[in-house]
């Protein structure tokens, strides 16, 4: 139960993290939705134009997970689900 309680925190943290994110995204015609946290590793999907783009992986990596990361220390890995 404990354990429960910890990831509903991150994932509150996460969702804050993304929240200051999206406007970047919204800005291009994308954005991004927070699907699960486990075991370290967050997993969203890229939308609108995100997902087509051909600098996602570099949007994913240097921008989301980065932020994530550097904000969360639990968070170690951020994949994009499609």
């Amino acid at each position: 139960m404990g354990e429960r309680m910890e990831n509903k925190e991150i994932e509150i943290k996460i969702n804050e993290v993304l929240d200051k994110i999206r406007p970047y995204l919204e800005n291009d015609g994308g954005s991004v939705k927070f699907n699960r946290y486990e075991n370290g590793i967050v997993y969203v999907t890229l939308i609108g134009a995100c997902a087509g783009c051909p600098m996602a992986a570099s949007t994913l990596e240097d921008g989301i997970e980065t932020a994530l990361v550097n904000e969360i220390p639990e968070v170690i890995k951020v994949i994009n689900e499609n």
